[in-house]
């Protein structure tokens, strides 16, 4: 037998903080109430820089939490869909709500959003986690990717 070396692994954690960002919407029921919420959390950057956030969901839409996934620049922000799946499989979601600011106010999807749209879907489906919607906010609006009968 011999000497087995130790090895250290690293622990994905997800913290858990009480509270609600917007106690108007415990449950999601279209994507008024998402982009409420996106609003909420965009409200200290939402003019000034790009970020991407999800919501995470229950069977029955219920909110489980809400996580940034990353924070960009002025006209845009990287995605890793990766990160995205492992705050969404640590919670147990079986679907999520995507949401992103435009800076410029511009609410209109770019081909990026739509090809980031469809690569996030298509995780999904492996994974039996359902994209309901992407939400591009703005301080004045609102893109529902669902709405507009694109997911």
């Amino acid at each position: 037998m011999g000497f087995i070396p130790r090895f250290d692994i690293a622990e994905v954690e997800i913290t858990y903080k009480f509270g609600k960002i917007f106690s108007e919407c415990e449950k999601i029921n279209g994507s008024s109430c998402a982009y409420k919420i996106g609003l909420e959390m965009s409200k200290n950057y939402i003019e000034h820089h790009e970020c991407f956030n999800i919501i995470l969901l229950n069977q029955a839409n219920h909110i489980l939490g809400v996580a940034q996934i990353s924070e960009g620049g002025i006209s845009g922000t990287f995605v890793d869909i990766r990160i995205v799946y492992q705050k969404l499989l640590k919670a147990n979601a079986v679907s999520f709500i995507a949401l992103h600011n435009h800076p410029s106010g511009n609410r209109n999807p770019s081909e990026a959003d739509k090809k980031l749209t469809q690569k996030l879907k298509e995780a999904g489906e492996v994974l039996d986690i359902k994209l309901l919607d992407h939400i591009i906010v703005t301080t004045s609006s609102y893109f529902s990717f669902a709405d507009e009968g694109i997911i």
